[in-house]
């Protein structure tokens, strides 16, 4: 039953057009109480009223008025107070020291070609590289998020590496850790005052996917087994892979870095609201 007592958390809100071509906000909230969801919408006179910065991910939101349907799961929202405002992500401080631990991996590989080219890549790149989430909403969506993301998938890979009795070429492993995800710093963009995320529809239409972007960088530099463990990091075609690992006879080193990347988005920090915890 609704209330204005209760305290929801914003999952996650994005904009688009009406077919009568004004705005129209879609929220997601979720109850700490028991953990169940509430799909928003919010007409264009609601959402020029309002500061973007309620939206944000973490945020603590009360529904002051609103319009419930019967099973009270969806809400027509008209107006919404902020009650405790997230954080956006790493501040500056945490930005540097998490690049420089996901860096400081470089002089781990031996490959010197490989290792020059990822201190090249982030060299040129490091100002968009601290600030990216790695998602949108489904794992560290926060400003600095891909560098946690990062982070932990290095250290997961560093600490199961030895216990694996077959072959596997440590180089390609820490770098497929590091550059599977590296196009999400162009797929998204992040607003670094709101900490709202969106989509960089001119990247989709370059490229479609980050796992596209890292197999072509990859591919283009000589590194092809790493370009395929890129391309097979979401495990399957219907959830973005370009490489099915339900295909027959394929090398292991694919199988990890999916493992590896699916172990922190599930059980890394996934909400900003997480941080420091």
């Amino acid at each position: 039953m609704f209330s204005t007592e209760t305290i929801y958390e914003v999952v996650v809100f994005s904009v688009g057009d009406t077919k009568a071509g004004t705005k129209m906000g879609k929220l997601q909230l979720k109850d700490p109480a028991d953990g169940s969801l509430l799909n928003c919408i919010l007409w264009e006179e609601t959402l020029n009223r309002m500061d973007s910065k309620v939206f944000r991910t973490g945020n603590q939101v009360r529904i002051v008025a609103g319009s419930f349907n019967e099973k009270f799961n969806n809400c027509l929202v008209s107006a919404l107070e902020l009650v405790k405002e997230a954080k956006v992500g790493l501040d500056e401080q945490q930005r540097a020291k998490a690049y420089k631990e996901v860096t400081a991996y470089f002089d781990k590989i031996s490959d010197e070609k490989l290792r020059n080219f990822l201190k090249d890549y982030f060299a040129k790149h490091e100002e968009q590289i601290k600030i990216a989430p790695a998602a949108k909403v489904m794992h560290h969506n926060y400003v600095g998020g891909l560098l946690v993301h990062l982070a932990e998938c290095l250290k997961f890979a560093e600490a199961n590496l030895p216990l694996f009795e077959c072959k596997v070429n440590k180089d390609n492993v820490l770098a497929a850790c590091i550059l599977h995800d590296i196009g999400k710093i162009f797929e998204y963009k992040i607003n670094t005052e709101s900490g709202l995320i969106d989509y960089n529809e001119q990247f989709k239409k370059d490229w479609l996917t980050h796992s596209q972007y890292g197999f072509s960088i990859c591919m283009n530099e000589g590194f092809n087994q790493i370009a395929r463990m890129i391309a097979a990091h979401h495990g399957r075609s219907d959830w973005g892979a370009i490489i099915d690992l339900n295909e027959k006879d394929l090398e292991n080193e694919l199988y990890i870095i999916h493992l590896i990347d699916n172990l922190s988005a599930k059980f890394g920090k996934i909400s900003v609201s997480q941080i420091g915890e």
